[in-house]
């Protein structure tokens, strides 16, 4: 078991994004605080973006946040909507790197869902009673923080991996030729 860390997972849009915030320590999560930043179609683009940098910052600070997730952009059939969603994704991520956060790692969709779920495919509904049942958590979660929130557990899970395989290779005759 390791010292607990703060981690951010962040499901960017450019319409909602929704943000969550636990703390583990390798072997267990705990709820630290969620939400969901809405950013309403009629404002500028470039509105909605200082929104995300300014407010994701501003909660990542408060929160003292040591580590953050960000889902990868999915393809996407609509250009449009991809770039939307490039765009919103840049501006959380110079938000995250502004407040001081050392590490931002990327995730697919489907790779949270198979983390949270046990399952690549599964459904909204699905990833938001697990996160609430992962982390104890009785409160009603939005789709989008249960999206962050979801991301944040899925990077615990993956640090947790990389450091019991970094152990395994520092091992005495690890990497070693047979």
């Amino acid at each position: 078991m390791s010292l607990p860390v703060r981690i951010m997972g962040v499901d960017p849009g450019s319409r909602f994004t929704g943000w969550g915030i636990i703390e583990s320590d390798g072997l267990e999560s705990r709820y630290l605080a969620s939400g969901c930043i809405v950013l309403p179609s009629s404002k500028p683009m470039g509105e909605r973006l200082a929104r995300i940098f300014t407010e994701l910052g501003g909660i990542a600070q408060e929160h003292r946040v040591e580590e953050a997730a960000l889902e990868t952009v999915f393809l996407n059939k609509n250009v449009q909507s991809a770039l939307k969603l490039g765009q919103a994704r840049g501006a959380a991520l110079c938000a995250l790197a502004m407040a001081g956060i050392s590490e931002t790692a990327e995730y697919s969709p489907r790779r949270v869902k198979q983390s949270v779920c046990g399952y690549g495919g599964a459904g909204k509904p699905q990833v938001s009673m697990m996160v609430a049942r992962l982390l104890d958590h009785d409160g009603e979660l939005g789709e989008d923080e249960a999206d962050g929130l979801a991301l944040g557990i899925c990077h615990a899970h993956h640090r947790r991996m990389a450091r019991y395989a970094a152990q395994a290779y520092a091992a005495p005759g690890a990497g070693a030729a047979s």
